[in-house]
């Protein structure tokens, strides 16, 4: 497992994939197609995290500002998650990579088609334990916030502590992330796991996301691994 100073372990990375847009535009080719090349690098980074033994991956897909997104481009991006989806319900290697795979958002804003897609893919991947590849999809993080409260409220719970805050979040069970990463050169989280990520580490990498690569995710790993986490004490 790959890990910092004094035996700290990277269990969890979340990553900020951001750039595609801006790279389409650069190669003069379709935002679909960068879109297309930016899900397929998903794949890419599961692999590198086991590869260092890191047993959680979050991605965030889309947010929920991505829905005040021109019409004809969201129908577009519908449209490539659907092709993925058929891809990830299909697969006959899909037991071989042993992943267990979340959506995690206001998921119910999505057609209903993708919905039952999504909720087919969560279901024939629940078995799997070795790793866990959350997406975030139609997701903010004050929306999770408010989300959490009112089903507290819901609930009548009386009085809440950290703990039970964070067993009403969209990551229940899911460990915190040890390491954000952002691709694009932007230095902010823009919202992404606000309550979650406290102490995790961040990571700002300048290139855009289809063209991340191993070898810089590699060094984000190795920024990690340089730093003393001391988690407020």
């Amino acid at each position: 497992m790959a890990g910092g100073e004094d035996g700290e372990k990277i269990e969890h990375i979340a990553i900020i994939p951001d750039g595609n847009r801006r790279w389409a535009k650069e190669h003069n080719i379709s935002k679909e197609e960068a879109y297309a090349i930016g899900i397929r690098k998903i794949g890419d980074v599961l692999k590198w995290c086991k590869e260092k033994d890191v047993k959680i991956l979050t991605m965030w897909g889309f947010s929920l500002e991505n829905f005040k997104r021109e019409k004809g481009e969201m129908l577009k991006l519908f449209e490539l998650f659907k092709k993925n989806l058929v891809k990830a319900i299909g697969s006959e290697e899909k037991e071989r990579f042993d992943v267990n795979v979340r959506f995690l958002g206001r998921i119910n804003l999505f057609p209903d088609e993708i919905k039952k897609m999504m909720e087919k893919a969560e279901e024939i991947s629940r078995k799997n334990k070795k790793y866990q590849l959350n997406l975030l999809m139609s997701y903010g993080g004050r929306a999770e916030i408010l989300d959490a409260v009112n089903r507290m409220l819901k609930d009548r719970i009386a009085e809440v502590d950290e703990k039970t805050f964070s067993d009403y979040l969209y990551t229940k069970g899911i460990p915190d992330p040890d390491l954000i990463i952002r691709t694009s050169g932007e230095k902010r989280l823009s919202g992404l796991l606000p309550w979650q990520s406290t102490y995790s580490e961040l990571y700002f990498c300048d290139k855009l996301w289809p063209d991340f690569n191993k070898n810089d995710f590699l060094d984000a790993i190795e920024e990690f691994n340089r730093r003393k986490r001391r988690f407020g004490k």
